[in-house]
């Protein structure tokens, strides 16, 4: 079968939009022609930085003939439904139309529409020059008197079409002025002639030996091969960089890898900060030197020219533009250890966090405040966690750091390491922006981990009060990874965190004192406040408050409104963070239904006891035994739901002693009775699978229940003493978890 071989030929793509755009030419043609009936065995795209290609393999020569009916008007229709009716079927007569006889509905017309198809290379001289004309580039020109707009300017089109066995056709159309053609070009400065291609493999060939290597996986590997080689030749290690070698891999067509020297005198900056300078500014891969595990003074360099001095010139102007810009860089390193992190903190007071929540210095002020009152619960010392706090964020106003904002955090810990600094505030400063994404290290000291988990509790805090919430996709302020990190380091580092006053204790300074001045002691034992009936008492009593009179003390009114509001607002924090939570453990494949079941209980802010409940939930409901009584669980909640809005009453429990006159309810009751009792001591102890156990013996005495006892008895009150019992069950069984929240 025939393939498709199309070329678009131009000055230099930017190598950010390289893949992109392979990938939008593919999805593009492909679609087209199979909209248009043409379905294919194989495509494949390839782009360089002069080129945009398409391979599509196993077309058919022509469309398929297509043979339909359709339906028309009734015979004796109006004229107008007629005329309607010829138009779309492409008739110039009623008379080319055949009569057909419905029972029903009587005699109707039908034509019998017959269209050939077209040639494959009509349908691609049709599609293409729309694509091309339309294609998505995020950015492009329009140059001379043309109207096509391209990333730079277009100079050829080379497109044919044909089989392996014969000379392919040349498929003819026009863009802007641009003829396609089988004509193609080599590597601008090794081989510039035009060359004549006729399918894919020719093109491919032809093009390697005009010194253009168009398969970018290709010249990636060729690449990182190269480096590696040169590398080992000279004793040393390339530190690979995925990002670096896609982005030199569209920038070269014939890659030629080369090996630079700098002054072993820069090896006293930060490697990190010689890699982020050599990276940025000249493209390049830096060496490991294994004996020290320190950089070497080498780079690795692609070139896109073999020069006739071995690249000699190359290597040399590279080297000079490094050289100066090392230079800077130690400037930058030099300049700023002259002045201590502490002596760069007032600074932070012209600076802007964000117009709702104040400077970035009342910020750092709320982060230290916080990590303090966190230390103590999480192992560390108060005052170094406070202090760690206050300079985490100083490298932020160094040189280095305004240069290379990737190394905010890194510098930090080194300029606390060259002040002597405690090594915990130095890993702190490193660390408290940990972890940024699914695949990031959780930091583990107790220090870091009070600063980082302040500095994100802070930011959804302060982004909760003033209302800026993440919306379906949109989430400007990363709130979802900031939930994230707060949930993957106190699980990860299994911290029995109360965080329900956590969230009141870092809102006091947001909302503000004047709004509620509570000492932190009153706050960290408000443990129950993610309930919203507290949260509505809260509410209620400061308006009888409000309502007393002029004889209110103003203190309390202040006191009691600014609880309302941040109950308010860690309670809605919560449930975010609950969604968080079922993210997280549905990756480790526990179920979101249950977080959903166990956070439906009051006061459930334990992240860590939220998921050892979960995890044994989860192992329960997966035995026979927890199947079953889920099932006897749902009879019973379906009858007191039915029962209770019919009677518009609430059956809650328990029930009569006096009134249970049938074994199985006694001996429901007595099992209700005895599981209470061993499911609460086994959750004050922290025991949940031994709650799960104990649980499971309700079981048999649910069953018997509802196989021996009719709960509406025609006795009024032996029915509402055994509504009553089934109510029991399901107070019973909340102890765990919210068992109406179970999904399956």
């Amino acid at each position: 079968m025939p393939d498709l071989l199309l070329e678009l030929f131009s000055e230099e793509i930017p190598a950010r939009m390289q893949a992109q755009a392979a990938d939008a030419l593919r999805r593009l043609v492909t679609d087209a022609l199979v909209e248009r009936g043409l379905l294919y065995e194989g495509a494949k795209a390839f782009v360089t930085p002069r080129r945009l290609a398409l391979a599509v393999h196993g077309l058919p020569g022509r469309q398929s003939d297509v043979r339909e009916e359709r339906k028309g008007p009734r015979v004796g229709a109006p004229e107008a439904a007629l005329q309607g009716f010829l138009k779309a079927a492409g008739l110039t007569s009623i008379d080319q139309a055949k009569v057909q006889t419905d029972p029903k509905k009587g005699d109707f017309y039908v034509a019998r529409v017959e269209r050939p198809g077209r040639p494959t290379t009509e349908v691609i001289a049709e599609i293409v020059p729309d694509i091309i004309r339309s294609f998505p580039w995020p950015k492009s020109m329009r140059w001379g008197s043309g109207t096509l707009r391209w990333v730079r300017p277009l100079q050829s089109i080379l497109c044919t079409f044909g089989t392996e066995i014969e000379d392919p056709e040349v498929i003819r159309f026009e863009v802007d002025g641009i003829v396609a053609s089988n004509v193609t070009y080599g590597h601008r400065f090794l081989a510039p002639g035009a060359i004549e291609v006729r399918r894919l493999e020719d093109w491919l060939a032809k093009l390697e030996a005009a010194k253009v290597i168009a398969d970018r996986d290709r010249r990636k590997a060729a690449i990182l091969a190269d480096a590696k080689d040169l590398a080992l030749v000279h004793g040393l290690e390339l530190i690979e960089d995925e990002a670096l070698l896609d982005e030199i891999s569209g920038l070269v067509e014939w890659p030629v890898v080369l090996m630079g020297v700098f002054e072993a005198a820069f090896l006293d900056i930060p490697d990190e900060v010689i890699r982020a300078t050599i990276r940025a500014n000249q493209k390049c891969f830096v060496l490991r030197d294994p004996r020290t595990g320190r950089l070497a003074n080498r780079f690795i360099l692609v070139s896109n020219l073999a020069a006739s001095d071995g690249g000699a010139q190359i290597v040399a102007g590279n080297g000079r533009v490094i050289r100066a810009r090392l230079s800077d860089a130690k400037f930058f390193w030099d300049t700023d250890r002259r002045t201590k992190l502490e002596d760069r903190l007032a600074r932070f007071a012209q600076i802007t966090f964000h117009e709702k929540l104040g400077s970035q210095a009342a910020r750092i002020d709320r982060i230290a405040l916080l990590a303090r009152a966190l230390a103590p619960q999480i192992g560390a010392e108060p005052g170094l966690a406070e202090q760690a706090a206050r300079l985490a964020k100083a490298d932020l106003l160094t040189e280095v750091v305004g240069e290379f904002p990737e190394l905010q955090g890194l510098m930090g810990r080194y300029y606390a390491q060259a002040e002597g600094l405690a090594p915990e505030i130095a890993a702190a400063s490193e660390e408290h922006y940990k972890p940024q994404g699914p695949a990031d290290r959780v930091p583990t000291a107790p220090v870091s981990v009070a600063v980082a988990l302040a500095d994100k509790i802070d930011t959804l805090v302060g982004f909760w009060a003033i209302d800026e919430k993440p919306t379906g996709s949109k989430d400007p302020y990363a709130l979802r990874r900031a939930a994230l990190g707060v949930i993957r380091i106190v699980l990860d580092n299994r911290l029995r965190l109360k965080l329900q006053p956590i969230l009141i204790e870092a809102s006091r300074p947001i909302l503000g004192e004047a709004h509620y001045d509570a000492h932190p002691h009153d706050v960290f034992h408000l443990e129950s406040l993610a309930d919203k009936v507290v949260s509505d008492l809260l509410r209620n009593l400061s308006r009888r408050l409000v309502k007393a009179g002029p004889d209110t003390p103003p203190g309390d009114i202040a006191r009691v409104e600014g609880l309302s509001m941040a109950a308010d607002l860690s309670a809605d924090l919560l449930a975010f963070l609950a969604e968080r939570l079922k993210v997280h453990v549905r990756e480790r494949g526990a179920r979101h239904d249950l977080v959903d079941a166990v956070f439906a209980l009051p006061g459930q802010d334990d992240l860590l006891m939220i998921v050892r409940r979960v995890e044994a939930l989860q192992s329960f409901l997966e035995t026979e035994d927890g199947r079953i009584l889920l099932a006897g669980y749902r009879r019973a909640v379906n009858i007191l739901r039915i029962e209770e809005k019919k009677d518009g009453a609430r059956y809650a429990g328990p029930a009569d002693a006096r009134r249970l006159v049938e074994p199985a309810e006694e001996r429901l009751a007595a099992a209700i009775e005895t599981v209470k009792g061993q499911v609460a001591e086994a959750v004050a102890g922290e025991d949940f699978a031994a709650a799960m156990a104990a649980l499971s013996h309700l079981r048999g005495p649910v069953d018997a229940f509802f196989e021996a006892v009719t709960v509406n008895a025609t006795d009024g009150e032996l029915r509402v003493n055994r509504l009553r019992l089934l109510d029991e069950i399901r107070d019973a069984t909340r102890v765990i978890a919210d068992f109406d929240r179970i999904e399956g």
